[in-house]
Parts: C-alpha cells; structure tokens; sequence
C-alpha cells in the first residue's frame, strides 16, 4: 500500500512520475537563512514508481552528515531515467553553476525541510 500524499513534495512527485514514468532526479541540500542560500550537498535518484514520501527522503538526507534546511530538485533530463555516469556529470555542472548563480533554484522545486514549497525571492540591494 502507498503512503498517502502529505506534502508538496509527495505531490510533486507523484505528479511527475504519472507525467514521465521513471525518472533521474538531481538535488541539492541548503542552508537557508534570511538572507542567504548555501549549497552543501548532492546527489542523485532514480525515481522508479511513485512511492517515495518525503519522510523516505529526509532518511536518505541523514547520510549527508549536514544541518540543512532546503533542498531543491531538478529532473536530469528530459529523457527519463538516465544513466549514473550522465547523471554525475550533470549534477557536476548543476552543483557547480548554482555557486555562481543561486536564482537557478526558481528553475528547480524547491522545498523546505518539512517538504512544503519554497520561493526564493531576490533581496533587494541596500
């Protein structure tokens, strides 16, 4: 029996997954204070049936060994599922372009640790 949908991001997934099918997911854990947004880890999952919940995920965040209050998903490819080696690499140039910039963050879904939806709005400049 499938856990019931609690959370945006149960949401989210469940609503992909019925989109795409199987799907490779890049994400992203944060530090988010008032006025900052701090990458600290990544990885990837294969999204293989809807039945991941959001609880399922903060247990696989514990093996980050970090204090993280966000995190934020992107899908790997338009494609699906794609392969661990692609999926390193593309997660290499994510991780590496959202230290320069960020507002990519819009471009993904973004949740708070209790898998509730997040916007991130610029600050406007003092």
């Amino acid at each position: 029996m499938t856990a019931p949908i609690r959370t945006d991001f149960d949401e989210w997934l469940v609503q992909t997954y019925s989109e795409i099918g199987d799907f490779t997911v890049l994400f992203v854990l944060l530090r988010v204070t008032d006025t900052t947004v701090e990458p600290l880890r990544s990885a990837w999952l294969h999204v293989v049936g809807d039945e991941t919940r959001w609880p399922d995920m903060t247990r696989l965040f514990i093996g980050a060994g970090v204090e993280w209050s966000a995190a934020v998903f992107f899908r790997a490819g338009r494609e699906g599922l794609v392969r661990d080696e692609e999926a390193r690499a593309r997660l290499g140039a994510l991780t590496r372009k959202l230290h320069e910039d960020r507002s990519l963050i819009r471009d993904g879904e973004f949740f708070n640790a209790d898998g509730l939806r997040l916007r991130l709005d610029e600050q406007p400049a003092h």
